[in-house]
């Protein structure tokens, strides 16, 4: 049987990413030009900035990626641009990008929720897994329990009411002093404290989950007390939000009979979550995490979702638009 060659690429937020996957689980390339350090001064991302510098490296990094994995624009089968959730403009370069590709090459366009590309990395990472399984998805603009029917087929247990654990992450950072990404700060200051501070966990009735309390808690602690341990505040933040989402996971658990979990998203590279949501191997459940490389955007993982929707004959055509808001199974 031939193989496929899909072309992913990633633009949602602040990472132009190009890659070359070839039957969906192995990479040959993964260009990523981040913009971090662009957006550090202004404490987050500024969406202009982002589709500006978007515009001046889509080019080039998938003329990278090509050369990098040895390949032509001949050899591509699939081309399978990120059209949402993301940033509209950040979204609209990459995607206007693939369909002027498709056209021009007369290639299998196929459009990718960058959601399903955080849960595809796994297939990367873990050449066994299949479906079914739950996705424990924790990112920026995301906080959800999937339930992985299928490579095609998804439907949302639980989902957060307020901010993503990501967003709530970056906010808690900024107001202690970390700057920006948050995620990576308060990872690395925490490996110093101890979890000795107290802080609310809200409980719902569902798999939903809240993460605004959380976070205005340790606001509000650290305004009352400017000199309160920092990594005692940062270990402590992290404990209660990964009690948070193991509670729902192992509810999900209970009413799926599912007892295969994969992480996904920015926020699995959190080494106490990733360490937490390993003990659960000791109650019979597979975890599954992505490579720290694939937690965040890249365009391996779209490229590899790409490939299992063009397998399910999801083809797109030049209509195709940036759906800023789009939602997992949609």
């Amino acid at each position: 049987m031939k193989d496929i060659i899909t072309l992913g690429i990633e633009s949602s937020c602040d990472e132009t990413s190009a890659a070359i996957i070839k039957n969906g689980r192995e990479v040959l390339s993964n260009i990523i030009d981040t913009q971090i350090k662009i957006h550090e001064k202004y404490g987050g991302v500024v969406p202009e900035i982002a589709s500006r510098n978007h515009i001046e490296a889509i080019t080039r990094v998938v003329e990278n990626a090509l050369k990098e994995a040895g390949l032509n624009f001949k050899d591509i089968d699939v081309i399978a641009p990120t059209y949402g959730p993301g940033l509209v403009g950040a979204l609209l370069v990459g995607l206007s990008y693939g369909k002027a590709l498709s056209y021009a090459l007369k290639k299998s366009l196929v459009g990718v929720n960058h959601i399903e590309g955080h849960i595809a990395a796994n297939y990367i990472t873990h050449k066994d897994l299949e479906p079914p399984f739950l996705c424990m998805m924790t990112s920026g603009g995301n906080t959800q329990i999937g339930y992985v029917k299928d490579y095609c087929n998804f439907e949302v247990l639980g989902k957060t009411r307020d901010d993503a654990i990501g967003e709530a992450f970056d906010k808690v950072a900024r107001v202690i002093g970390l700057g920006y990404p948050g995620g990576p700060k308060i990872d690395k200051l925490a490996q110093e404290g101890k979890p000795n501070i107290e802080l609310p966990k809200i409980h719902l009735d569902n798999l939903d989950f809240s993460f605004s309390g959380i976070k205005t808690a340790v606001i509000n602690l650290h305004h009352k007390n400017p000199d309160i341990n920092k990594a005692d505040l940062c270990i402590s933040f992290e404990k209660t939000v990964s009690e948070v989402l193991l509670q729902n996971v192992l509810k999900a658990i209970e009413q799926t009979g599912v007892k295969k979990v994969a992480l996904a998203g920015g926020v699995s590279a959190n080494s106490y979550i990733r360490k937490e949501f390993l003990k659960l191997e000791d109650q019979g459940i597979k975890i599954y995490m992505p490579d720290l490389k694939l937690c965040t955007d890249n365009a391996a993982m779209i490229g590899a979702a790409g490939y299992y929707r063009f397998k399910n004959g999801d083809i797109s055509d030049l209509t195709l638009n940036a759906v800023p808001n789009l939602k997992l199974g949609e």
